[in-house]
């Protein structure tokens, strides 16, 4: 007898999305891969979301929160309940290619030490432009959307490592969460894709880039492109990041270009957005240092580490393409 597909457990967290999960579900459901299991987790939504879900789409496991919880917090009570060996988080406002599942599954079968998947997204008005071919983290610190802008027909047909996957369409295995720990319900939402993936890579799991796995997505529909509420998180998740997982030698090296990196986000927030939470952001970061030093020294003492590679600084030139390719 032909041996049993894994589980794919599929968590998406929504709040006040149902306008997307219209678009995303059925996209989701025409999958030919043939044993998942799909979890949406309602996050305080508003817009009849939960009813909904209920009339439409029985067969989804559904979550209702009274109210947002965060991206966080919401996920992992979706992979709580969860029984796949692998779980694909994705956003309520990704569209989904035919053999999306099958090419994320064939990619996390392909090595037993395959942690993640990242698969190919493209920017939902803009479909031949990529928004993600996985993220990558630079020696300042900063966490990006690999190829950015870039047209997608120039991606490679065959999987390549990368350094982890994007949030709005990524896989984890189980038995990589089992011994790292689920998402770090302190962010809320952002960089949380960035943490995981380093704490993956620091306990030796690989990340596999898969083309083949396509998605379109609406980037920053949560929040806002440049809103304050997500410049804030960016900032204050950015360095607890960092100080949960950069190595102390590697961060002393290149402390010089994290400062003025750090500078030049707080000076464009205040100057050219005209807010303060860029600042705010890394004031409360620093305020509460404890939380993540603690983390730190706990996954240190319980994971057995390996030094990982980040990527070198070329922020400039991606930065322009960010501004240049998503809708403000």
């Amino acid at each position: 007898m032909p041996t049993q597909l894994p589980m794919v457990s599929v968590v998406i967290v929504s709040h006040n999305g149902k306008k997307y999960l219209v678009r995303c579900l059925p996209t989701l459901f025409s999958q030919e891969y043939p044993h998942f299991e799909v979890i949406v987790t309602d996050n305080g939504s508003t817009d009849g979301l939960a009813d909904w879900l209920r009339a439409e789409y029985p067969q989804v496991t559904l979550i209702p929160n009274s109210e947002n919880l965060g991206y966080c917090t919401a996920t992992n009570q979706g992979i709580a309940v969860s029984r796949g060996e692998y779980i694909v988080v994705l956003d309520d406002d990704t569209v989904l290619e035919p053999g999306f599942l099958n090419a994320m599954v064939a990619a996390a079968e392909s090595g037993d030490d395959v942690g993640m998947v990242a698969s190919q997204i493209v920017l939902d008005h803009a479909p031949d432009l990529i928004d993600s071919a996985g993220i990558e983290v630079d020696w300042a610190g900063l966490a990006w959307n690999r190829h950015i802008g870039q047209p997608a027909a120039d991606e490679p047909d065959e999987p390549i490592e990368v350094f982890g996957p994007a949030g709005a369409g990524g896989l984890y295995a189980r038995r990589m969460l089992d011994q790292i720990g689920l998402l770090d319900e302190d962010f809320f939402i952002y960089y949380d894709d960035s943490d995981i993936a380093w704490r993956g890579q620091r306990a030796g799991w690989r990340c596999i880039y898969t083309p083949r796995a396509k998605v379109r997505h609406v980037h920053s529909a949560t929040s806002g492109k440049w809103s304050p509420f997500k410049s804030y998180l960016l900032g204050r998740n950015k360095l607890w990041t960092m100080t949960k997982n950069y190595a102390l030698g590697s961060f002393l090296l290149y402390l010089p270009v994290i400062l003025l990196f750090e500078a030049a986000a707080i000076f464009y927030g205040i100057f050219i957005l005209r807010n303060t939470a860029a600042l705010r952001g890394r004031l409360a970061a620093l305020w509460n240092i404890g939380l993540p030093l603690a983390k730190r020294r706990r996954f240190n003492q319980t994971v057995p580490t390996r030094s990982v590679q980040l990527a070198p600084i070329r922020t400039p030139k991606l930065a322009w393409k960010l501004h240049r390719t998503i809708p403000h």
